[in-house]
């Protein structure tokens, strides 16, 4: 009876946890980001640390402590690469984590976990709305002078892109006279502002000619039979 009864709370507990991470990742996550590679990843990573809570938190007296060894484990093998995994994306790699952990424990009441559940569902669903800071953008822009001047390179940002907020000098190149920007900076609101603006120039060797005045091939003429 008791195996019994704690088979049925463990379904429950992972009914929740599987509603949780769907919601989570085909209903916020996909939708606003289309990043299908990271969905089965962040559903297998829930599902797996689950199984690893719910199985340790079960093993008798000693389950606490299996517990914690047996989560420093699992999450140290947890390895996100800055240049792969944007800052949103690290945020629900977390999440996914903490529905686990939250589902998984074995003392934690269904309720208690459906709550909590509940709430982070809802800050990050409020957090990652994209109607929240919509006009806010972060591009890398390469400009075809040097700025010694901040004033003078706030003022080529502006008229490129919009108000900026603020930028890193990512590489300052004297030979090809190019500079390279990160830039965070607010989008024109205005119908009639440009959407992309070319930031380098394009010069043509010397002696070359335009290719857009190069005439083509001309059509092959048949010329008419002698009789």
């Amino acid at each position: 009876m008791n195996s019994t009864g704690n088979f049925g709370e463990l379904a429950a507990h992972l009914g929740l946890d599987l509603i949780a991470v769907t919601l989570l990742t085909c209903g916020v996550f996909h939708p606003r980001h289309r990043r299908r590679e990271l969905v089965p990843a962040y559903l297998a990573l829930n599902v797996a640390l689950f199984a690893v809570v719910a199985a340790l938190g079960r093993v008798g007296n000693n389950g606490g402590l299996a517990l914690g060894f047996g989560l420093f484990g699992v999450l140290s093998i947890v390895r996100l690469r800055s240049d792969s995994v944007r800052h949103q994306e690290v945020a629900y790699y977390f999440t996914t984590l903490v529905l686990g952990l939250l589902c998984g424990l074995p003392g934690l009441g269904l309720d208690v976990a459906a709550g909590l559940a509940c709430v982070l569902l809802l800050v990050l669903y409020a957090a990652d709305h994209p109607r929240l800071y919509a006009r806010e953008r972060r591009t890398v822009v390469t400009l075809d002078a040097v700025y010694e001047d901040e004033d003078a390179l706030r003022a080529e940002l502006r008229r490129r892109l919009g108000e900026p907020y603020g930028w890193t000098v990512r590489e300052v190149d004297y030979v090809r006279d190019l500079t390279v920007v990160e830039v965070r900076y607010r989008e024109p609101g205005s119908a009639g502002a440009p959407r992309t603006v070319r930031a380098s120039r394009t010069a043509l060797a010397p002696g070359a000619s335009n290719p857009s005045a190069v005439p083509g091939p001309r059509p092959a003429t048949r010329e008419p039979a002698p009789w």
